[in-house]
């Protein structure tokens, strides 16, 4: 016999008010935390009555914990996770700071109509602590929280000494740089004392990454000291792709380091 409303609404307040005991009684055993989402309770739905039937309901958190899941999978650290564009300062820059904070903010709005064309990608290069990586972590939140793209970072100097400690898991990882939606690599060739990381093991890696990426359209975004034809110098075949890649999107940074870089300033 079919329940009225009023049967219904009722079995579903008992439901609703044995679910909130059983709840009490496991905080209270168990002292969970308050749940993150207080309209589902971190159940990712709940019921509701339409037209007189009970359904189950996916509650609109399920977006924020894919975000969220995201952003724990991308090895961005948790200060680089509070960068985004809205923290970046030009006010008083000189004009190349807003260039590079313009092609940075244009590149996030044009990934869905460009990423699956062959300059999809973007390269901030040049002078150290002028927010390149700022501005391509901001590139990156907002992909992941906005759009709910894959994103993996992979800083350069601190990336290779891992992989060269854990052999046992180099293809894994050298697999999921390849894979992932969208790849950051800061530092890229980071220098010391003027002359770029780059030995030959890490050049055969980076050079499969990138190619690899090359072929199957994905997209890259690269920090760097070194301009363009200081990264074809280290490898042709290697720089050559970065360019086509990213050739939209490119910006080198010259000046006065105690202009550009934000660390020097009021030294």
């Amino acid at each position: 016999m079919a329940k009225t409303i009023q049967e219904v609404m009722e079995s579903l307040k008992n439901r609703m008010e044995t679910q909130s005991l059983e709840d009490k009684s496991d905080d209270y055993a168990q002292n969970k935390e308050t749940p993150k989402c207080p309209k589902c309770k971190d159940q990712m739905g709940f019921i509701e009555v339409r037209n007189g039937n009970e359904v189950w309901v996916r509650c609109s958190c399920i977006k924020w914990r894919r975000a969220q899941n995201l952003m724990k999978a991308s090895e961005i650290t948790d200060e680089f996770k509070k960068l985004g564009f809205k923290n970046f300062i030009t006010d008083g820059k000189p004009g190349i700071i807003k260039e590079v904070y313009n092609a940075a903010l244009e590149y996030f709005q044009e990934y869905e109509s460009i990423k699956h064309e062959r300059h999809n990608s973007i390269a901030l290069l040049g002078q150290p602590g002028a927010g390149k990586t700022h501005l391509l972590t901001a590139i990156s939140n907002n992909l992941m929280t906005r759009l709910h793209v894959p994103v993996l970072y992979f800083p350069y100097v601190e990336g290779f000494n891992d992989l060269k400690d854990d052999f046992n898991e180099l293809e894994i990882k050298l697999d999921r740089m390849k894979n992932i939606d969208v790849l950051f690599i800061d530092d890229l060739f980071k220098p010391v004392r003027g002359k770029p990381r780059a030995t030959e093991w890490q050049v055969e890696q980076m050079y499969s990454i990138i190619n690899y990426r090359y072929l199957n359209y994905k997209p890259i975004l690269i920090s760097s000291e070194l301009t363009v034809d200081e990264i074809v110098d280290i490898d042709e075949a290697l720089g050559t792709r970065i360019f086509q890649m990213c050739r939209d999107y490119i910006v080198v940074i010259k000046g006065d380091r105690k202009v550009l870089n934000h660390r020097l300033v009021g030294v």
